[in-house]
């Protein structure tokens, strides 16, 4: 999942650590003992166990600074997109979970996915917009466009919105 959302620098700079990395352990385990029987040696053991060590925490380290850019990018909020805004939505039984509850107005596609046990579906109660009623473990998409205001998202499965299958979103 991390990688999916790397910028293509930040999976360059990824794979060239993790290709040291891996490529030192290729050639201290298999190249290096055959053209000297005794490697590492008495003398080298010492600078064979800090290059290792040394490597292991670039990776590390590689790990935590490239993997640091979706949370500067908002991870958990609407991610924006060249056609408007993309909000997650997640249903069980009962209760609708969103990514976000604010969103600039305009073009918003709600992804939604079904994490519960029965069928369900997304309805928004201003403009009368709907998903179709889909099984569990499947998402859908809605793309809608939202003006300023305060918008009623609930599933209109019967019964469903009155055991607490409801929400509320702004459009800002």
């Amino acid at each position: 999942m991390l990688l999916a959302a790397l910028s293509t620098g930040h999976k360059i700079g990824l794979a060239v650590v993790a290709s040291v990395f891996i490529g030192f352990a290729l050639v201290s385990s298999f190249i290096a003992p055959r053209r000297r029987p005794d490697f590492p040696g008495k003398n080298g053991l010492s600078v064979f166990v800090i290059v290792s060590i040394f490597l292991f925490a670039s990776m590390i380290s590689a790990v935590v600074v490239f993997g640091r850019e979706s949370e500067a990018k908002g991870a958990g909020k609407a991610a924006a997109t060249a056609t408007g805004v993309i909000v997650k939505a997640t249903e069980v039984e009962y209760k609708i979970t969103l990514s976000t509850h604010k969103v600039p107005h305009g073009v918003v596609t709600f992804a939604v996915k079904n994490a519960g046990k029965i069928s369900h579906n997304l309805t928004i109660q201003q403009g009368g917009k709907h998903t179709a009623t889909f099984a569990p473990g499947k998402t859908v998409k809605l793309t809608v466009t939202l003006k300023k205001g305060a918008y009623t998202l609930y599933c209109s499965v019967p019964g469903h919105r009155q055991l607490g299958m409801v929400t509320k979103l702004t459009a800002t």
